[in-house]
C-alpha cells in the first residue's frame, strides 16, 4: 500500500513500481540480506520484489534512497541505481505490530 497523504507520495511509489525490472542487488547484497532476513535458499531479489509487490507495502522516498516496509521487513534501493542495499527485519522499536512476525 502506498502513503495515501498526498498525490506526490503516490506518484513517488509508483515510479519504483514501473521500474522493478531494474531492481537489482551485488553479491555482497544478497549475502548480507540473506543473513539479515534470515533466509538461505531463496533469491534474495525476487524475494524482495515480491515483498514489494504486496497490497500493503508502504514505499516512501527519502534522500537518494527508496524504503518499502511490509509487515515486519524494511528494504531500502538506491534510487538511482535501483541497487538494493539492504532488507532487514524491523527492531522492536520500530514496529507497530510486534505479533506475528512472518519473513
Amino acid at each position: 500500500m502506498l502513503d495515501k497523504t498526498s498525490g506526490n507520495k503516490i506518484a513517488e511509489g509508483k515510479i519504483l513500481l514501473d521500474h522493478m525490472d531494474k531492481i537489482h542487488t551485488t553479491e555482497m547484497g544478497v549475502e548480507r540480506m540473506k543473513k539479515n532476513l534470515k533466509i538461505e535458499d531463496a533469491d534474495v531479489v525476487e524475494y524482495c520484489k515480491n515483498r514489494i509487490l504486496e497490497k500493503n507495502c508502504k514505499i516512501y522516498k527519502q534522500g537518494k534512497n527508496w524504503y518499502c516496509e511490509t509487515d515486519h521487513i524494511k528494504i531500502t534501493i538506491n534510487s538511482y541505481s535501483y541497487t538494493i542495499i539492504t532488507a532487514h527485519i524491523k527492531k522492536r522499536n520500530e514496529r507497530k505490530d510486534w505479533g506475528n512476525v512472518r519473513i
